[in-house]
């Protein structure tokens, strides 16, 4: 496929390379932020960079926006694509409606739209990752068009899913508990105990094994473990006294014990 990539950022940084080891053609990189774009073309073949969002001249017959959700409008809104051109976005929070809507109103020529998208997390900059065992999740209301990117998505990933918007969303939530939300608490214990003058390699080897032990249960719920599992209320109470000058944090390990404790004992 002959493919141009909207948005030079964490995901354009693995992505493109990817599909390009694939064998298929990255022509053209657009960024907002120059400098990215510049810096994702020195990564392949023989892509460039595009200065505008004017692509009716284009050789591509794909065009992958990835953006970020609040951009996706804007970016379409200034699209100029060539006729009958491949148009998927990336993101997890937006619906294909939304996309066909977009180019619909905007676009003067018919396209085609789908989504391709990713569930993993990506930097850029660092090495580039390894998509066979990333799930790809595909989306198109056109059989051809969702034809087109299994197909493509088969080319990088032994994993491929085709799912609706809805499932996408429930993904999408799902991931930024298991994600995002996890990483903020693993920060949180890095404060916590730096502040008090102890090292966060303290907590690596419990860390490694909390994640290795949930990921080979059937379900995670199967192996929890502390205070709020076993009911310990005089634990929680010490804990929560701890917390006393830090009622964010305090209020944080009420919301999730108290989450542990009705997942755990609201049959009792």
């Amino acid at each position: 496929m002959e493919i141009t990539f909207v948005g030079a950022g964490n995901l354009s940084w693995h992505l493109a390379p990817a599909l390009e080891s694939a064998g298929h053609h990255i022509n053209e990189v657009y960024s907002r932020q120059l400098q990215h774009a510049r810096q994702l073309v020195s990564n392949l073949y023989d892509a460039r960079t595009h200065s505008d969002l004017n692509f009716a001249d284009s050789p591509s017959h794909l065009f992958v926006l990835a953006v970020s959700d609040q951009a996706l409008e804007e970016v379409c809104s200034r699209l100029v694509l060539p006729e009958n051109a491949l148009v998927v976005h990336t993101a997890g929070g937006q619906s294909l409606r939304a996309l066909e809507q977009w180019m619909a109103v905007y676009s003067d020529v018919p396209v085609q739209t789908g989504v391709f998208y990713p569930l993993q997390t990506f930097t850029r900059e660092q090495s580039f990752m390894a998509f066979e065992d990333i799930p790809l999740c595909i989306e198109s209301a056109d059989s051809t068009t969702e034809d087109k990117l299994v197909r493509l998505a088969q080319d990088i990933s032994h994993t491929v899913y085709v799912i609706t918007s809805e499932e996408r969303k429930a993904l999408h939530v799902a991931a930024v508990f298991a994600c995002n939300f996890t990483n903020h608490l693993l920060a949180l214990a890095n404060d916590m105990i730096t502040a008090e003058g102890m090292d966060f390699d303290l907590l690596r080897p419990l860390i490694a094994e909390t994640f290795h032990k949930g990921l080979d249960a059937e379900s995670p719920a199967d192996v929890q473990t502390g205070p709020a599992r076993r009911g310990d209320l005089k634990t929680i109470e010490t804990h929560l006294n701890y917390l006393g000058n830090r009622p964010q944090l305090a209020e944080i390990y009420q919301l999730l014990t108290a989450s542990i404790q009705r997942h755990y004992h609201s049959n009792r």
